[in-house]
């Protein structure tokens, strides 16, 4: 039996595998940092064996709370990813699974690799209406990706979305997926409606490098990219100085921020409230974009999520804070789960990349019902 992580996000700490009942793990955390609750590995040699995975630290994880109620998910070919059997008890996470296949994968969400991230680049651009530019490094001497949609007039509202700045959260590019694919859908009535109003900017993924290593939350100098956003250098984190400075140049008129939340099972969104322009217009289309958003998707809702920021207490190094603020538009983080969406549930693969991906389809619809009101 042998359990293996040299590949794509690939990440866990193995402490003893020689028997498949009693297979003892730890959390992997971040490479320049001590956030902990990704996990991605493979699994060979215990097929049809009963087999009980036991994450040691699960207590010490980032966001213990995230175990309760969680299933971790598997897949034998790393593109059908279901969920299985998983317990949290006494500070020990423990997966239990009897594999049909002599190899099996392990993850804490269903993974997007690079592969994927780039394959996505390609397509988009093989459709003829989206534009890509390189934006400058990462750490570690990675692209950073804008994708441009639209005729990019100066009269254009300009609606930018970025995702994955935590990397762990692979969601968020899942997400992206969907919203490109009908966005650049020229049959699609929403699509052509939106890009005769807007130009659209959108960086699938915002943390290349720590996705490639299968950080939860940091790239690979450290930097959680989303408390980076007052003062970014190029040094710690490039990935949201390249970005910002991009913003300043075009402008932003509506901004969406694509997250996973560990403990909360529902889709939710988090405003500006506490940013010190925040005022009456900026609540009024927050009231309507959630309106909209939850007419054309049944798995977004408006009573569970974050505390709102009381006024002025907003923190101002987050990306939605800043944003918000510098530009005095619309500004949401959206959240997704890694557990399983209570608004819909389903037992056999809880919130996955299908769902994010419709969901972000969904938010087109959202997205249009407020670009009248933006300016």
């Amino acid at each position: 039996m042998k359990i293996s992580t040299q590949f794509d996000a690939g990440a866990v700490i193995v402490i003893d595998a020689e028997n498949p009942a009693d297979i003892r793990l730890q959390l992997r955390p971040d490479n320049a940092s001590d956030f902990a609750q990704w996990f991605y590995f493979r699994l060979q040699g215990a097929a049809y064996q009963n087999c009980v995975m036991h994450f040691e630290n699960a207590a010490s994880a980032a966001y213990p709370a995230g175990w309760e109620e969680y299933q971790a998910v598997a897949s034998y070919d790393r593109q059908n990813w279901f969920r299985v059997p998983t317990r949290y008890e006494n500070g020990v996470l423990t997966i239990e699974h009897t594999p049909l296949a002599n190899s099996v994968y392990y993850a804490y969400f269903e993974p997007y690799s690079h592969e994927q991230h780039l394959n996505l680049l390609g397509d988009a651009q093989g459709s003829g209406l989206c534009q890509i530019d390189d934006l400058g490094s990462t750490v570690e001497g990675r692209d950073i990706n804008l994708l441009t949609i639209g005729n990019q007039a100066a009269s254009d509202l300009k609606v930018w979305v970025t995702a994955r700045q935590h990397p762990g959260e692979t969601m968020a590019e899942w997400f992206v997926e969907g919203l490109l694919a009908r966005l650049l859908d020229p049959q699609d009535p929403t699509a052509r409606a939106l890009l005769d109003q807007a130009t659209f900017y959108i960086v699938p993924n915002m943390n290349p490098d720590g996705s490639v290593r299968g950080n939860l939350r940091t790239n690979a100098a450290g930097a959680n990219l989303n408390r980076e956003w007052q003062n970014p250098t190029v040094a710690r984190s490039p990935e949201v100085y390249y970005v910002r400075e991009k913003m300043l140049e075009t402008g932003v008129d509506l901004f969406l921020d694509i997250h996973g939340d560990e403990t909360i099972p529902f889709v939710f969104v988090a405003g500006t409230e506490g940013v010190p322009s925040y005022n009456g217009r900026i609540a009024e289309l927050e009231i309507r974009f959630k309106n909209a958003f939850a007419a054309a998707s049944p798995d977004f809702q408006d009573e569970h999520g974050y505390a709102k920021d009381a006024p002025g207490q907003a923190n101002m190094t987050m990306a939605t804070a800043w944003v918000g603020e510098q530009f005095k538009c619309l500004a949401y983080t959206l959240e997704m789960p890694f557990k399983d969406n209570d608004n819909l549930p389903d037992d056999d693969f809880g919130w996955n990349g299908q769902r994010s991906l419709r969901l972000g389809e969904a938010a087109l619809s959202a997205i249009l019902s407020v670009l009248p009101q933006l300016r």
